[in-house]
């Protein structure tokens, strides 16, 4: 089953746009992207997902892809929309996935919708800004720090610098493997073997500057922005995956994550980046899947 877009409504009225991925009977996972991203980041083999019995639910945060902007808000905002897309796709129980970015917002989910959530995992995720323990930029890649930076300075000081940002990302995004292997953190190995996967790479990635910059300057202000919610409030099975390597987010957010969510289990790869390899991928959200 391959739905690349539908429309669902969240509870204001704004249109979210959701695409869904693998076996239509199988075991739901919502997979939600990272800063910035869209609906179409998942792995990257049908058949495969489908032999794995996952059915995939990706959406488009609001202000990315097909989602109308939802000014102001904040990470657990988006529990109310991952309901409203569970619920008009008939879905009683699912478990909730979410990269870098978006780990925090799956947190949201396990911990606002814990009577529907069965598992939650967070891979190269972000901890909160200013968490009590944790230098929170040691380790974190110079654009990294040069973006939240900017969300430091307000919302339109970081508006200008990433509309700049994007028009160069998008003006460099040639289709062809020898640009995309300049890319940081071996992301451009294994992930980008071949021209279908570097196009993918690139369609996903141009996704996200579809509707304009609002949603990755919305992420931002976000994630650095109280949460809205508890990690104590969490009651499922959450797991937190991370690799030693990371040179994008630090290994310190997993770490730190990991020692404040009750009962987290951490699963480290030593010789792991920020990113992972599509079959690796879809192994760790079977995982996921029975640890509900």
């Amino acid at each position: 089953m391959v739905q690349r877009l539908t429309e669902v409504s969240a509870p204001d009225g704004r249109t979210l746009g959701v695409a869904q991925w693998g076996d239509p009977d199988g075991s739901a996972v919502f997979v939600l992207h990272g800063i910035p991203g869209s609906r179409n980041v998942r792995p990257r083999d049908e058949e495969a997902i489908q032999r794995a019995g996952l059915r995939l639910v990706t959406y488009d945060r609001p202000g990315y892809g097909a989602s109308h902007r939802q000014p102001g808000r904040r990470v657990v905002d988006c529990a109310q929309d991952v309901a409203a897309i569970a619920d008009a796709l008939g879905l009683d129980r699912f478990a909730v996935s979410g990269f870098c970015g978006g780990a925090p917002h799956a947190l949201a989910v396990a911990a606002c919708l814990d009577g529907r959530v069965t598992a939650a995992e967070c891979q190269g995720g972000l901890a909160p800004f200013g968490a009590e323990g944790l230098d929170w930029w040691a380790g974190m890649s110079p654009e990294g720090v040069a973006e939240f930076g900017w969300a430091l300075d307000g919302e339109r000081a970081l508006h200008e610098n990433l509309m700049r940002l994007a028009e160069e990302k998008l003006a460099g995004m040639a289709l062809d493997q020898a640009n995309l292997h300049a890319a940081p953190d071996g992301q451009a190995g294994a992930e980008l073997a071949g021209p279908d996967a570097v196009r993918e790479f690139v369609n996903a990635k141009r996704g996200g500057f579809t509707a304009g910059i609002w949603g990755r300057v919305d992420d931002n202000l976000a994630v650095l922005a109280g949460w809205g919610f508890s990690l104590d409030e969490i009651a499922v099975p959450v797991t937190i995956r991370y690799g030693a390597r990371d040179t994008e987010i630090s290994p310190g957010h997993g770490a730190w994550l990991g020692a404040h969510i009750p009962d987290a289990k951490v699963v480290v790869d030593p010789d792991g980046g920020h990113f992972i390899d599509p079959a690796t991928w879809i192994e760790e959200l079977r995982a996921l899947v029975a640890a509900g």
